[in-house]
């Protein structure tokens, strides 16, 4: 049995991960237990800070010596502070972009913690939880009744981007964003975000999206550990 304690984001994110992901992996005796990481300590800003982010890492890998650390963070707003930031803008592609981030936020969080390398295993999707539900837009037009009639342009969003995880990072044009200026009744992120991604499915998903697979395949390879 591995215990891997999964560091969401929000509300939503961890819904996602209790109700979709977790369950995938139960067969494997991998037992996802995710935990929202609040942005700060009165919530008060917009995105995790690395400070955040360490101080949580280094309580919970000391204090669970079995246990696996991942992360379930989005690209999308993700705090300046954190290692490689800068560098990681220059780069071309969002999946190079997310390599870049996620080698530094190894190196600096097993090096902080003094844990073994296979105790942490990061993760930074593109650009948010939200582009995940464009991977079958069909079925997430499913989410609500009066959504079908949405479907042709929820298409054509999927249809304008290499893959879902493409999905652009400004304020206006987001996948949540475009979700919510679309949607009526209005996509709620907590409401209807894991409902979503029931009817989408992890398999689609995995399909569509090669980083999201991939750390997937990461957590799936534990087993074999």
């Amino acid at each position: 049995m591995r215990e891997v304690i999964v560091f969401a984001e929000g509300p939503s994110d961890e819904q996602f991960i209790k109700r979709v992901v977790a369950p995938a992996l139960r067969h494997l005796q991998i037992f996802l237990k995710p935990q929202t990481l609040n942005t700060s300590k009165d919530a008060s800003r917009d995105a995790v800070s690395f400070e955040r982010l360490k101080f949580n890492a280094r309580n919970t890998l000391r204090q669970k010596p079995e246990a696996v650390l991942t992360t379930f963070l989005d690209l999308y707003g993700l705090d300046t502070d954190f290692p490689a930031f800068q560098a990681s803008k220059q780069k071309p592609d969002v999946y190079q972009r997310t390599e870049v981030l996620e080698q530094a936020l190894h190196e600096a969080i097993v090096g902080h913690v003094g844990c073994r390398p296979e105790r942490f295993i990061p993760h930074i999707q593109p650009y948010e939880f939200e582009g995940l539900l464009f991977s079958d837009p069909a079925a997430l037009s499913l989410t609500e009744p009066a959504w079908q009639a949405y479907q042709p342009t929820l298409l054509a969003i999927k249809a304008g981007f290499e893959t879902p995880e493409h999905i652009n990072d400004s304020y206006e044009t987001k996948p949540a964003k475009r979700l919510e200026k679309l949607l009526l009744p209005i996509y709620k992120k907590t409401r209807h975000g894991p409902l979503a991604a029931e009817k989408v499915t992890l398999a689609t998903m995995e399909q569509e999206c090669l980083h999201f697979r991939g750390w997937l395949g990461r957590l799936r390879s534990l087993a074999g550990n």
